[in-house]
């Protein structure tokens, strides 16, 4: 193994991740510096989480890794591994979302199926009723999944759609249990109150990309909107997912600059993309990332981030293929199940039994 992820490698494990708290009698933690291990954090306040969350490795150590010549990956990703073992050495965690609004963004995001500046033939549909999410809720319960993310298209929801999605989400937690995250484009801080008042424990918003490589993405709104809705969202005590979408045409330091950003917001989850391209898409042409440099990318972050949740969603069917196992040898410890927002997911029999081969899941 080279000498620099040996290094890493030795100093990382060194470091130690907290035992979960013990619930109080109303279910939450106690109060605590403590760090939550287990892979759904669901409803253990922020701060309680992360003020003392294991150090990970430099922007100059990442850079570092990422140029090691091809013939070190594999160590790479048994470093990721032998980190996430640690840190995240729980069961996969395993998260389904609903597209419970669809088509007509006005936003102008390059990847984006749902956005009216691309002649996509994305399906077009209002807020579902409750009826539908609640039905699809019960669907992933039922299926394993420790957290169902209702997703919306548009900049944000309009007041009437968040007061209608409230009144679901009250009754979504209180006939199936499962966690509730909202991703629901960009958050005021009552629109974050609001949610966490009616059962939402997360907020799922995506930076995308770095702030540099930004602008080649999306013209419609500014990077700071992202950052100041994950920030709306963890002040209301909701806790953060925030990730972003890998190959569209982004450098390796690029990547490592949106990781940085991600543990300056202090987030507790970040979801990886890997571009999927859609036709009538302006990265429609793109060609997808090779497998091996997205493995290692998300090796990367898992050194940068040893004990936040890293999940692997859309795309790894398109750009994995026979390797989406190996997203938990690169660090990953879970990923997206079900379909996506406008594309069609693996089979969850087969997701479900890929994990219980690896031993990640019952």
């Amino acid at each position: 193994m080279h000498n620099l992820l040996e290094n890493l490698r030795r100093r990382l494990l060194a470091q130690r991740t907290p035992e979960p708290l013990p619930p109080t009698s109303q279910g939450l933690a106690r109060p605590s510096h403590d760090v939550v291990r287990g892979p759904c954090d669901a409803d253990i306040p922020p701060d309680a989480r992360n003020t003392m969350m294991p150090e990970g490795i430099t922007v100059e150590e990442a850079l570092a890794v990422a140029e090691l010549p091809q013939k070190h990956a594999l160590d790479i990703l048994a470093t990721a591994q032998a980190i996430r073992s640690v840190h995240k050495g729980g069961p996969a965690a395993l998260c389904g979302i609903v597209n419970a609004k669809s088509g007509r963004c006005p936003e102008d995001c390059a990847f984006c199926a749902q956005s009216s500046h691309h002649a996509t033939g994305s399906p077009v549909h209002a807020l579902l009723d409750a009826e539908t999410l609640l039905r699809r809720a019960e669907e992933l319960r039922q299926s394993g999944a420790e957290r169902y993310g209702i997703v919306t298209s548009g900049t944000r929801l309009t007041v009437r759609e968040l007061a209608t999605l409230c009144e679901a989400a009250v009754r979504i937690r209180r006939e199936t249990g499962i966690a509730l995250c909202g991703s629901l484009g960009q958050l005021t801080p009552d629109a974050a109150a609001c949610l966490k008042e009616a059962g939402f424990s997360s907020y799922h918003h995506n930076l995308e990309t770095s702030r540099s490589f930004f602008p080649a993405i999306c013209s419609t709104h500014a990077y700071d909107d992202d950052i100041a809705t994950v920030r709306a969202a963890r002040a209301a005590g909701l806790r953060t997912c925030s990730g972003g979408i890998f190959g569209m045409g982004e450098t390796d330091a690029q990547r490592i600059e949106l990781s940085a950003t991600l543990r300056e917001l202090d987030v507790d989850s970040i979801p990886v993309n890997l571009l999927s391209p859609i036709p009538g898409t302006p990265l429609q042409h793109r060609p997808t990332m090779p497998p091996m440099r997205a493995l290692v990318s998300i090796a990367i972050y898992r050194l940068m981030h040893p004990a936040r949740d890293i999940l692997v969603c859309g795309g790894r069917e398109a750009t994995l293929g026979p390797w989406q196992s190996w997203i938990f040898l690169a660090g990953a410890n879970g990923m997206m199940v079900g379909n996506y927002l406008t594309t069609t997911g693996r089979d969850m029999a087969d997701d479900l039994a890929m994990l219980a081969t690896l031993g990640v899941r019952a």
